[in-house]
């Protein structure tokens, strides 16, 4: 018998479910209205195009973003839309670090009807201080379910993740497929707008629950360096449908200019535009859409630039968590350095004295470490630019330190994007092929669980991705293809296969193939030392004879600083470098020379470096007065009196990641110092066997006719430190026996004899390594930039131009290519 009190708790109980159904059911007959329909029994035989509405079927249909689904792709082993089966990390058991952090039991089995296409789930999922309460559970559990899937109870969380985890709850109708107690979490009718989104198997992680098979994380790149357009932001952010958006800042030569920086003032040392101009006016749609941000935008001070991104939040009135990596600063161990006997990994030079910065190039575990702990910012210092993407990958797959493949493709996924429009047609050799600069897109990576990914960039922008585009990234700034090594894994790209997809907008491609070895116990660091001062002066000169005007002109004003020096007791200058601009100077013995003495417009670049600041000031004052006593036709001075400025040097050299303490800070709070797991390293030298010149290629076809390089293949050069690469990918697989022939590692050091610098007589300074999987070859070419970065007097510092000056190169004594292919 019950109670008047029990009486009238089951009346109100009661009321409460007939309410809800009565809510329910108009919700159903809404939904219905907008184009869904029952769930199909097993038997009714329906696609998934009868079940959605018309306008997510075509989506689903092709299993990506993709307008329609695209045809198997060559070269890869699965067509690329396909949702790939899920990784087997084998019967190894996980390291406890790597164990899923949810402690709640996991239900028993699960059944659900199926349904085709890709696979989504519901954010149902919360952390444990967001959990409904007991009594809304005991109310809510009695509800009879639509069809026989978990009642939804206290452990309906776990339950659900193993379901999805198994595939057995898809994603739409999401009434269909979900129990009432599920609704009412997901409150009605928010149930639409979760349903279209891609999934967020991200935020998952950190509750404990592992991402399906065939889950997707999208990632978006919206800056490849300091001073990237800010068109980027907006583009990805409300046309990407984005997981995450992340932002490279860093190289050498930025690394230089923040500590220049952070000596002028203590609260200086990032880049201010990614708090001022990408994050300041989209922070309230970021935090709104749940898009989780990753940048190395901290620079040398990351905690500075983490204060200054807390208070645009707060003026924003947004809640986000932001957290830091430091323990890439190592000047607190310069003295103890001094004396260990370091050598820099290029020039063998001793550790310098005059040391200003000193930066571990951090991988991607720290970053991974900070998202788990509920980071919806992560700023970093020094790290290497692919670890911005492998950190939320690793995040959202629980990829294990030994899973060396995956960890490959992940940094293959970063380092193909961390240059923005790099990979979606910018300074592509095709330049001329390429629409719309001015909006042009920047790069997106779908990646699986299984390793592989898509590139492909926002709808209704400019650009072109490609096999061409991504190829020309992929050699971009590399060294020994079968050897990238990196802080989490040494990666071999030398298979990697790029396989375009048709009915993207603009252009998708497949890559895969990429392959992992253990990475070393060791850290690579960039320190920066002072070594003295430059300036340059770029003055146009107009007229008849330009070119001599111009070089005249540059002799003339050394002469009379250096006798000025003379007078003061000054040493000469330690380098200067003359260069015109216009007269092809650059090419060396390769220039074109004009008749009729030259072109009638030049500009002379004449830049100069000095170990005292005095004497380069006197040098910078002496360039005006040419524009009166010197050569006619001297226009100006491009940005006026040319301004003296440091010489910061980088110095490379290796560390043991077992000194590195490397710290994690949430919301400008220590929260734990990073444990990495030195286990799965190894500093065992895997030999390389530089490939030979085979009979084959002996034996290949000569023939009358000679090609320009740039007929037959693309071209890509990047610099790290005083090295240049020049990348070369064959436009199709016949050329490739030619180029290997005649694009040797002795034609292109003769080709280049101009710029490089012998240590030693009879150095060889140019190596060749090869790619097979895209049909090309890699030269590495040793000090060939002057001592590159701001080091370099150069007009091209950083090697950008060497890929293309290659492309005059002549491939002679061949038959007819054109009409193989043809």
């Amino acid at each position: 018998m019950l109670t008047v009190s029990e009486k009238a708790k089951c009346t109100k109980v009661k009321m409460k479910k007939d309410s809800f159904v009565t809510y329910l059911s108009l919700s159903i007959f809404k939904m219905r209205a907008k184009g869904f329909r029952r769930h199909p029994k097993p038997h009714d035989g329906v696609s998934t195009a009868e079940v959605l509405p018309r306008h997510t079927a075509a989506r689903f249909a092709a299993g990506m973003s993709a307008p329609a689904k695209p045809a198997a792709p060559r070269g890869c082993d699965s067509p690329a839309p396909s949702p790939p089966a899920r990784v087997q990390r084998g019967a190894r058991a996980q390291p406890e670090s790597e164990r899923p952090r949810s402690d709640m039991p996991r239900a028993g089995p699960i059944t659900a009807l199926p349904l085709t296409g890709r696979t989504h789930t519901h954010p149902l999922h919360r952390p444990a201080s967001t959990q409904r309460s007991p009594a809304h559970s005991d109310f809510i559990s009695f509800l009879p379910p639509l069809f026989p899937i978990a009642s939804a109870g206290p452990s309906s969380s776990p339950a659900l993740c193993q379901a999805v985890a198994a595939g057995a709850v898809p994603a739409l109708p999401p009434v269909a497929t979900m129990s009432y107690a599920a609704l009412l979490a997901l409150r009605g009718r928010r149930l639409l707008g979760a349903a279209a989104r891609p999934p967020r198997w991200s935020r998952w992680r950190s509750v404990g629950c592992e991402p399906p098979a065939g889950a997707a994380v999208r990632i978006g790149c919206a800056s490849g360096f300091w001073g990237d357009t800010a068109a980027a932001v907006p583009q990805l952010l409300y046309g990407g449908k984005l997981d995450f958006l992340v932002f490279d800042y860093l190289s050498e030569i930025t690394m230089s200019l923040l500590t220049a920086a952070k000596a002028r003032s203590p609260v200086l040392g990032y880049t201010p535009d990614f708090v001022s101009t990408a994050m300041a006016p989209y922070i309230k749609d970021i935090h709104r859409k749940g898009v989780r941000v990753i940048s190395n935008a901290g620079g040398i001070n990351p905690l500075a630039c983490a204060a200054a991104l807390q208070e645009v939040a707060k003026k924003a009135d947004v809640d986000l968590k932001i957290a830091v990596v430091a323990g890439d600063d190592l000047m607190s161990e310069k003295e103890n350095l001094k004396g260990a006997g370091i050598t820099d990994l290029e020039s063998g030079k001793q550790f310098p004295e005059n040391i200003h910065s000193i930066n571990v190039y951090l991988g991607a575990r720290p970053i991974s470490r900070a998202l788990d702990l509920g980071a919806d910012i992560v700023v970093t210092g020094r790290c290497v630019d692919s670890g911005i993407v492998l950190g939320p990958l690793i995040h959202s797959f629980g990829w294990n330190r030994d899973d060396y493949d995956l960890l490959a493709a992940g940094s293959l996924a970063g380092h193909l994007i961390e240059c923005g429009a790099q990979c979606t047609g910018g300074i592509f050799t095709d330049w001329h092929a390429v629409p719309d600069w001015h909006n042009i897109g920047f790069p997106i990576v779908e990646c699986s669980s299984e390793g592989d990914f898509i590139l492909s960039k926002p709808p209704d922008t400019g650009g072109l991705v490609s096999f061409g585009t991504v190829a020309e990234q992929l050699v971009y700034e590399l060294g020994n293809p079968q050897r990238y090594l990196l802080p989490d894994v040494t990666c071999d790209f030398s298979q990697v296969s790029i396989t375009e997809i048709p009915g993207f907008d603009g252009g998708a491609v497949k890559v895969c193939g990429a392959k992992g070895l253990p990475p070393s116990t060791f850290y690579k660091v960039n320190a920066t030392y002072l070594d003295g001062f430059r300036a340059t002066a770029v003055c146009p000169v107009g007229g008849p004879k330009a070119v001599q005007k111009a070089k005249r002109t540059a002799e003339s004003i050394l002469q009379r600083t250096r006798l000025i020096f003379s007078k003061l007791g000054y040493e000469d200058y330690s380098a200067v470098n003359i260069q015109v601009l216009g007269s092809e100077d650059t090419y060396g013995p390769h220039a074109r020379r004009s008749i009729d003495g030259g072109p009638r417009e030049a500009v002379l670049w004449l830049a100069v470096h000095h170990k005292q600041r005095e004497a380069v000031e006197i040098f910078s004052k002496e360039i005006a007065p040419a524009g009166t006593g010197m050569a006619p036709g001297l226009t100006g001075i491009v940005g006026g009196r040319p301004r003296v400025s440091p010489v910061l040097k980088p110095f490379f050299f290796c560390y043991p990641k077992s000194n590195v303490q490397i710290n994690l800070f949430l919301n400008g709070q220590h929260v734990e110092i990073f444990e990495d797991d030195l286990v799965f390293t190894s500093d065992e030298v895997v030999s390389f066997d530089l490939p030979k010149i085979s009979s084959e290629l002996k034996d290949l076809p000569s023939g009358p006719h000679t090609y320009r390089l740039e007929d037959l293949a693309y071209t890509r050069s990047g610099d790290k430190g005083n090295s240049a690469n020049i990348g070369v990918i064959a436009r199709h697989p016949l050329y490739y026996p030619y180029l290997k022939k005649t694009l040797t590692a002795q034609a292109l050091e003769n080709y280049f004899q101009h710029l490089l610098e012998h240590e030693k007589p009879e150095e060889a300074l140019v190596t060749r390594y090869e790619l097979p999987g895209i049909h090309g070859l890699n030269f590495v070419l040793k000090n060939s930039l002057g001592g590159g970065g701001v080091a370099s007097l150069r007009s091209d510092p950083q090697g950008k131009a060497l890929g293309q000056m290659l492309l005059d190169f002549q491939i002679k004594n061949v038959p007819d290519l054109k009409s193989l292919i043809e």
